[in-house]
């Protein structure tokens, strides 16, 4: 792999705009593509007007790819899209959605594309965490099959909302390595390895 996996751990296009220039820059992007399929049922085009603030800070164009239900992840044009570009955000924050939209549809499937071509994959809060596999299950700190864009490595994302007692149940329950994100933070993965941002913690070894 040749790209760049960025994992935040919340507040999309608000939180890490120093990260995400660069990271911008390193893949040589002047386009994002985003996808806010995991707030498809909690108004997503308010993340596409954020996006947009963000893309005039940041000097690139926003191309939105309004993909929230699973027939339109398995439509060949979307795919397209998301194999030509070499920067892919996901936002939003209900991860069990997302999984469903994406498992095994052509359009996750261009993200190898995105990845080996030099580009960059982000996401954020609930997204990012759903791109890992185990995923942790929202609805009570335990794990599920995530998306596996990243194996062998559970997100603990918007960590600052977490109570400790919820956190310390599910590392404990943890079999893999978990990584802990609070908003600002982030785990970026490039070809030389693993990078911490902010305040990331990981319990075990990054894979």
């Amino acid at each position: 792999m040749t790209g760049t996996i960025a994992l935040q751990g919340g507040g999309p296009f608000t939180a890490n705009d120093e990260l995400d220039a660069r990271l911008l820059r390193a893949a040589g992007a002047t386009e994002v593509v985003v996808l806010p399929t995991a707030d498809a049922f909690e108004h997503p085009e308010r993340l596409v007007a954020t996006a947009m603030n963000w893309a005039e800070r940041l000097d690139v164009a926003v191309e939105a790819l309004m993909v929230l239900r699973r027939g339109e992840a398995m439509e060949p044009g979307a795919a397209e899209v998301v194999r030509a570009a070499k920067a892919v955000w996901f936002v939003g924050d209900q991860p069990l959605h997302l999984k469903s939209v994406l498992k095994d549809t052509p359009l996750f499937e261009a993200l190898d594309t995105v990845l080996a071509n030099g580009g960059v994959v982000a996401a954020t809060g609930g997204s990012a965490a759903a791109m890992c596999d185990p995923m942790v299950d929202p609805r009570g700190g335990a794990f599920t099959l995530g998306l596996g864009l990243v194996r062998d490595l559970a997100l603990v994302t918007e960590a600052e909302t977490w109570s400790p007692e919820r956190l310390h149940r599910t590392r404990d329950l943890a079999n893999t390595s978990v990584g802990v994100l609070r908003t600002g933070d982030a785990l970026v993965r490039t070809a030389d390895g693993w990078e911490r941002v902010g305040n990331a913690e990981v319990f075990g070894e990054l894979p």
